[in-house]
């Protein structure tokens, strides 16, 4: 079973919004046996919408589009879908009660432009949108679907999970076996080139089947490798190849999920019933955002002291004046009592702290742009470690929060 994503809006072609959508709807179409075949970006634009379709429906089952659905000139995507399947817009009593509830206490907001939003194409499906006004609309072409959902991330969210994908699920599961056992494993390594792993598994690799994919997905370091079934082996047979990969790296290997690294430290520490917190220098906080991203962070998460002046480091951190004076703030000295620091301040067991020079200027013969110290503070001890990461600001911090997590995770593992 095969999909596609059409995303509508200038906005997405001019830069000025970074289209995220598309890489979570793949994810969760993967989880339900879909693949994903195309995503597409067009303009707000009839012509270029309605090309969009033909070719789309020319080629899968399911048509997902996102965007164009709000209530002003620009949105048109509603429009041109009921000129698309030859039906007309008309009043949704359902619709139009669960507006006036949504905006019950904003009436400034109920006004004839809202007005539009209650109207929805006569031939199609409509499912309840319970966060925003702008309608989901399902319309169907033969065994065909396409569902039509809001721009807004979380709306779209939302309704894709509640709503679209438990409607195809229904439609197809009777009628065009949706299901068809694609498997993903993923695992994740680092300290080692790309090309000596591929040298390394380069017998592993010629002796999979054919129904039997190995993809390289490497960032900043670290080495996502992505076994891949499309209906071709059983859970069985994926799990006897993705067991040989994992004896196959398992000097290297960070984890054999495809979490995000701050999501396996949490997890870590959950497990142990320990705390983290966190001292800042060149990662200005970034560090702490990740460790608090996720939902449940608050159980092992304590906080962060960011320290960007060294006058925050002396008065907060307890960094002696003369210390930073002596080896500079980008040293090991500093970053230890850093992470000393912010373990005792904030009562945790465990601290990571950054001290770097993350550019475009501040670097030295000595302490090059991209030179990042970090350490480790443990019940038991502190470890610290230098590293080069680069020569692009935005790429440094990333990379040093990359090589905490990193690093803390093989600590926790240990």
């Amino acid at each position: 079973m095969r999909a596609e994503i059409i995303t509508i809006g200038d906005e997405l072609l001019i830069g000025q919004v970074v289209d995220t959508n598309s890489a979570w709807m793949a994810e969760r179409l993967n989880e339900q046996g879909i693949e994903l075949y195309q995503i597409t970006s067009v303009h707000d634009s009839k012509p270029h919408i309605i090309a969009a379709l033909d070719e789309a429906f020319s080629r899968v089952d399911i048509v997902l589009t996102t965007g164009g659905l709000g209530p002003t000139a620009d949105d048109i995507t509603k429009h041109v879908l009921c000129e698309y399947f030859a039906t007309r817009l008309v009043e949704d009593p359902a619709v139009h009660a669960h507006i006036l509830q949504l905006y019950a206490h904003r009436p400034d907001v109920l006004n004839r432009l809202t007005a539009t939003q209650w109207l929805v194409p006569e031939t199609a499906k409509i499912l309840p949108n319970r966060v925003g006004s702008a309608p989901l609309m399902i319309f169907h072409r033969g065994q065909q679907i396409l569902a039509s959902m809001p721009g807004v991330p979380y709306e779209m969210k939302i309704a894709m999970e509640e709503q679209v994908l438990p409607y195809i699920n229904n439609f197809n599961f009777q009628t065009l076996n949706l299901k068809s056992q694609i498997i993903h494993r993923t695992l994740q390594v680092n300290d080692i080139p790309e090309s000596s792993l591929a040298i390394l598994l380069e017998e592993y690799e010629e002796a999979m089947p054919s129904g039997l994919h190995l993809a390289y997905l490497p960032k900043d370091g670290i080495i996502r490798l992505r076994l891949s079934s499309y209906g071709e082996l059983s859970e069985e047979q994926m799990n006897l190849w993705f067991n040989r990969l994992k004896e196959l790296v398992h000097e290297y290997m960070i984890a054999d999920t495809d979490e995000p690294l701050e999501v396996i430290v949490g997890r870590l520490l959950r497990e142990r019933g320990a705390t983290i917190a966190t001292a800042e220098s060149c990662t200005g906080g970034k560090l702490a955002a990740l460790l608090n991203k996720h939902a449940g962070s608050s159980s092992f998460y304590f906080g962060s002291i960011v320290s960007y002046d060294n006058s925050v480091k002396t008065r907060l951190l307890s960094v002696p004046e003369e210390m930073i004076a002596e080896h500079g703030v980008v040293s090991e000295p500093v970053v230890r009592r850093m992470a000393e620091s912010a373990c005792r301040q904030l009562g945790t067991d465990f601290a990571i702290a950054t001290s770097g020079v993350a550019g475009p200027g501040g670097g030295s013969d000595e302490k090059p742009v991209g030179t990042v110290w970090i350490a480790w503070t443990t019940p038991g001890s502190t470890t610290a470690q230098c590293f080069q990461l680069g020569k692009l600001r935005e790429q440094i911090t990333d990379r040093a929060c990359q090589k905490a997590l990193v690093q803390m995770i093989r600590i926790l593992q240990s």
